[in-house]
C-alpha cells in the first residue's frame, strides 16, 4: 500500500495539522499519510490531533530538525 506524502516543512503551527486533516478526510480507512515538518510544535500537535480524531500515529522520526509523522487513517464510524 502506498502512502501519501505532505511536505509541510517551513509551515508554522497549526498549518501542518490543518493540511494533514484536509488530506486525511479524502483518504480511505487504513491508508497512510506521511507528513514532513520542521515546526517543533508539530510534535505535540500531531499527538493531540491523532488522539482526538482516532487516527493512528504509527511512526515519528526527528532527523536533525526534519520531522516525519506517519498517520494511518481511522475507519469511518457508520451513521445510525
Amino acid at each position: 500500500m502506498n502512502e501519501a506524502v505532505l511536505d509541510a516543512r517551513g509551515l508554522g503551527c497549526p498549518l501542518p495539522v490543518l493540511k494533514a486533516n484536509r488530506l486525511l478526510r479524502g483518504m480511505q480507512a487504513g491508508e497512510k499519510l506521511r507528513v514532513l515538518a520542521t515546526d517543533r510544535a508539530s510534535i505535540v500537535d500531531f499527538q493531540v490531533f491523532c488522539r482526538e480524531t482516532g487516527h493512528a500515529l504509527v511512526a515519528f522520526a526527528d532527523e536533525n530538525g526534519s520531522l516525519s509523522f506517519t498517520i494511518r487513517r481511522r475507519a469511518d464510524i457508520p451513521s445510525p
